[in-house]
């Protein structure tokens, strides 16, 4: 609780009003790692305070950004809480990119600061030092690097930066998988409406008796894993136990001391793999989240009928962090699989058609929303930003879906995967869903391709189960009696696994590519 003399009273700074949630009793332990470091809140306070004084010694420019390629590591999380409370812009890249996309993100963004792991330090500084970047340090994930050898020599105390909500706090660059990776940029106000409205709409625990517990085992490179669940664990000043890498069996034995888990669907499937998971492992659990990828009905399902559990999922994006939310409280409704739940409070979430009419309930059309987490704009790109708000401030998120007469949103599909066949529109997550529920199959994409007569057909790629056979032939056979004949698609293909980025995403984009030559009538 701030007083009345508290320097940070009135500082919008998100930082200011995270380090407001760290518990009175400072010597608590905030951050435990799988291998049993344990970090204390006064542990946070004084390092990311001694980050903070290391960056603002070399006297950079106002809303200099400070760009991260590294593993994920508690000392990452303190160079971004460092940043934050600097009053610098936070940019965190995907440590898995690769020189030409590092070179396009670092050229676009021009960061002040780089800092990568050690073993890219050659070729990293490289193309940061070219692109006019002043300062290239080094972190790895066992808390060694130049970083922390330069912050060492630094005070431990440090004022929090005063900074305004519409004060840009990051940068994240979206996957660009239609063009062109373009950088939302998310206020210090954005993401701290986001944060409290999560804290409240999810039951976020505080105190030393009941707090809660979170397993964090999501990369820190992205909304899901940077904002939405660290912002909720200090927010609420709930302890948590890190994974730098996800681990299914570790992560399950240490739900025993957790109370809240987020991952991405892919992490729900690994860990229903294993056979100790059942009601007993996850007894003290009270939260299981879901997000930045469809979760299979299967998946939710099969969750429910071994834990006990309904998962929570949810729909966000860079631009906007969360939109949507299944309700966590009883009263406020049941958690439906299929759907992402309702808008979250503050959220103005409509759909519209392609002339810009409003959707009656259940009509598929573009998801459009307005909100204090939606983005200042695109990055050096004002005709974009201007292109993707509509005349009366709305965001044009690119997601096609429906609300039902609840005000249960599902989500349909990205626009761009959308194909038009014979003037037909055709969405291909309904195609999926179908393809999903036929014995022996464990996941499908469904993407569109150039043809002749029809403009576009569709092509289903087909993952089998294990130890299950599956005809291309059988699969499009089976569909003839469930769907329209416009959405039967024209070839099927069976293959090993589905091509995914980091959050566990299908890259729809990928298999564009791949079958672009195939003829459309298999």
């Amino acid at each position: 609780m701030q007083s009345k003399n508290d320097p940070d009273r009135g500082n919008q700074n998100l930082f200011a009003a995270l380090r407001a949630g760290f518990p009175a009793a400072l010597d608590a332990v905030a951050v435990e790692t799988d291998d049993g470091l344990l970090y204390s809140w006064r542990d946070l306070e004084r390092a990311s305070a001694m980050l903070a004084n290391l960056l603002l010694s070399l006297q950079l420019p106002e809303g200099a950004r400070i760009a991260a390629q590294v593993d994920k590591s508690v000392e990452a999380m303190l160079l971004y809480l460092a940043t934050l409370r600097a009053g610098l812009v936070y940019l965190p890249l995907n440590a898995a990119y690769q020189s030409a996309e590092i070179e396009y993100f670092i050229g676009d963004a021009e960061p002040a600061v780089v800092v990568c792991s050690a073993k890219n330090f050659g070729w990293v500084s490289k193309i940061a030092f070219k692109a006019g970047t002043g300062y290239v340090f080094t972190l790895n994930d066992d808390r060694t690097g130049s970083l922390l050898e330069r912050a060492a020599a630094c005070s431990d105390g440090h004022r929090v930066a005063q900074r305004r909500s519409d004060d840009l706090a990051a940068i994240i660059y979206t996957s660009g998988t239609t063009g062109r990776s373009k950088g939302a940029m998310l206020t210090h106000g954005n993401l701290l409406s986001n944060a409290r409205v999560l804290k409240a709409y999810w039951g976020w625990r505080s105190g030393p008796q009941g707090g809660d517990v979170l397993i964090h085992a999501l990369p820190i490179f992205h909304v899901h894993g940077l904002f939405v669940a660290i912002h909720g664990a200090l927010l609420s000043g709930g302890k948590m136990i890190w994974f730098n890498r996800f681990e299914p069996r570790r992560v399950l034995q240490r739900m025993a001391q957790a109370t809240v888990f987020m991952g991405v669907p892919t992490l729900y499937v690994r860990l229903l793999a294993e056979p100790a998971l059942d009601r007993q492992a996850v007894a003290r659990m009270r939260l299981f989240v879901a997000g930045s990828a469809p979760l299979l009905l299967e998946t939710f399902t099969q969750w429910q009928e071994r834990t006990g559990h309904t998962i929570l999922e949810r729909y966000g994006m860079s631009e906007t962090v969360m939109l949507t939310s299944n309700p966590y409280f009883a009263e406020h409704g049941q958690r439906r699989g299929g759907t992402v739940g309702f808008a979250l409070p503050g959220v103005s979430l409509r759909v519209h058609d392609e002339q810009g009419r409003a959707l009656a309930a259940g009509g598929v059309g573009g998801i459009e929303v307005k909100g204090p987490g939606v983005f200042k704009g695109y990055w050096r790109m004002p005709e974009k930003t201007a292109e993707e708000f509509t005349a009366d401030g709305y965001f044009k998120t690119g997601d096609v879906g429906k609300i039902d007469d609840l005000g249960y949103v599902s989500i349909v599909g990205r626009s761009k995967d959308m194909f038009i066949s014979g003037g037909y529109n055709v969405y291909p997550v309904e195609i999926e869903d179908q393809i999903n529920q036929l014995p022996g199959v464990a996941e499908s994409a469904v993407i569109g391709i150039a043809h002749a007569d029809f403009g576009e057909v569709g092509v289903a790629v087909v993952v089998a189960r294990p130890g299950a056979a599956l005809e291309a032939a059988g699969i499009i056979a089976s569909l003839k009696s469930k769907l329209a004949n416009y959405k039967i698609p024209k070839h099927c293909v069976v293959v090993d696994d589905l091509p995914r980025n980091s959050m566990g995403k299908v890259q729809k984009n990928v298999l564009r590519a791949r079958y672009a030559g195939i003829k459309g009538d298999g």
